[in-house]
């Protein structure tokens, strides 16, 4: 059964948030968290999107389909880097930041603990934000 994925528009970077976050969750990535940071002044952008990949493969797979999905749905086209490894590829919307991560890469940098002062969340199949907190979040490190 397909996911229900949320309607975006071009200026909803919450919408566009949530959506690649599904399109990460679609590709089966684990621990996707959606990190606002719209509260921090120093914040590259809005939101942050992360998610683990087990594989190259999948990190590829994942990075194409958020792609093909912004051009489908004609947005703003995003600045990607990271695809010549495959180990973090950052795909940059501007106010939306997503982060495609290898498992042992996200454990060495550990974004979530550079962020910690953000809020955190995950989504559901509905598009619903879930809160989480800080010790929900660190449990994938442990």
């Amino acid at each position: 059964m397909a996911k229900k994925k949320v309607q975006v528009e071009h200026s909803d970077d919450t919408k566009l948030a949530i959506l690649t976050a599904q399109l990460c969750q679609d590709k089966l990535a684990e621990d996707v968290f959606i990190l606002d940071l719209k509260k921090i002044e120093s914040a590259p952008g809005d939101y942050f999107v992360i998610c683990s990949c087990d594989s190259s493969p999948q990190v590829e797979s994942i990075c194409d389909l958020i792609l093909r999905t912004s051009r489908n749905y004609k947005l703003y086209k995003p600045n990607v880097e990271g695809l010549e490894s495959l180990e973090w590829v950052i795909i940059d919307f501007f106010d939306v930041v997503v982060h495609i991560m290898l498992k042992p890469v996200r454990e060495l940098y550990r974004l979530e603990k550079l962020w910690g002062d953000s809020e955190f969340y995950t989504v559901n199949d509905d598009a619903d934000l879930i809160p989480m907190k800080y010790d929900e979040v660190q449990r994938i490190y442990n």
